[in-house]
């Protein structure tokens, strides 16, 4: 048996560079963190960081933040919501104007 050439990784030569999960994982940390950094909360998520769980699945760990970032999350993702609402309802008249035109 020791002597038996291996022709699969075991988990011991296990590396989650060999992963797509680790690389999705990354790309969006990277993107949250870009995010984060532009609104001026790169130093409120202070365990953000890219993981991949045991069965290789991708994960984003945000961490604890205080109740202070929590609200100024909230009060962006509510600033972003309405924003896209806004813009579709934009784009939703001026798709119902062309008709007309049309």
């Amino acid at each position: 048996m020791r002597d038996e050439p291996r022709d699969h990784q075991d988990a011991a030569q296990w590396s989650p560079l060999d992963s797509d999960g680790w690389y999705a994982a990354r790309n969006a940390t990277t993107a949250l963190r870009d995010i984060l950094t532009a609104a001026g909360m790169e130093k409120d998520f202070p365990y953000l960081r890219a993981d991949l769980n045991a069965f290789g699945h991708g994960l984003i760990e945000l961490g604890r933040v205080s109740p202070a970032t929590a609200e100024r999350l909230a009060e962006l993702l509510r600033l972003a919501l309405a924003s896209g609402r806004s813009s579709n309802s934009g784009s939703d008249e001026s798709t119902e104007q062309r008709t007309r035109e049309d």
